[in-house]
């Protein structure tokens, strides 16, 4: 089972990246702790040597999750999307009916996702109680302490 996750290409790079540092510098510093562990003596009662070890077991499993995100990962190409409804990579002008305040946020991937900047993941309750609407239509989203009403002011592309 694949989990396709889409991109865009600042976020692809973004992790791209982080999967290089955690296989070039990370990966390097944890063969040197056990290295260095393994050298101050008895291993079956060297307790820096098995936490060395551990670490090194979950820096290879991170990297192993990651490898397999950016094997399924898919590039956005911005340029196609639609701008009649909400999808990935919109950004939406919204109004609580509640409070009448005003909102911006783009729709983005989980990975991607940055409340303090205008940022949500499309698989937020408010993400995905956004996902189709269009212009004029009213998002009512289950929160955890209720419902909320937005407005739909606005779709752009991000």
């Amino acid at each position: 089972m694949s989990n396709v996750s889409y991109y865009t290409a600042e976020g692809l790079k973004k992790l791209k990246d982080e999967l290089n540092h955690l296989r070039d510098v990370e990966r390097p510093k944890a063969s040197q702790a056990i290295a260095e562990a393994r050298d101050k003596g008895d291993l079956s009662e060297n307790a820096e040597y098995d936490a060395a070890k551990e670490a090194q077991g979950l820096l290879e499993m991170k990297i192993s999750k990651m490898e397999a995100v950016v094997a399924n990962a898919r590039l956005i190409d911005e340029s196609q999307l639609d701008t009649s409804k909400v999808l990935v990579l919109s950004t939406v002008k919204l109004k609580n009916q509640t409070n009448g305040m005003e909102m911006k946020y783009t729709l983005v991937a989980e990975s991607e996702a940055d409340l303090k900047s205008g940022k949500i993941s499309v698989s937020s309750p408010i993400g995905k109680g956004l996902l189709g609407k269009s212009v004029g239509e009213v998002a009512e989203i289950s929160v955890p302490n209720g419902t909320l009403k937005f407005d739909i002011l606005e779709i752009t592309r991000a």
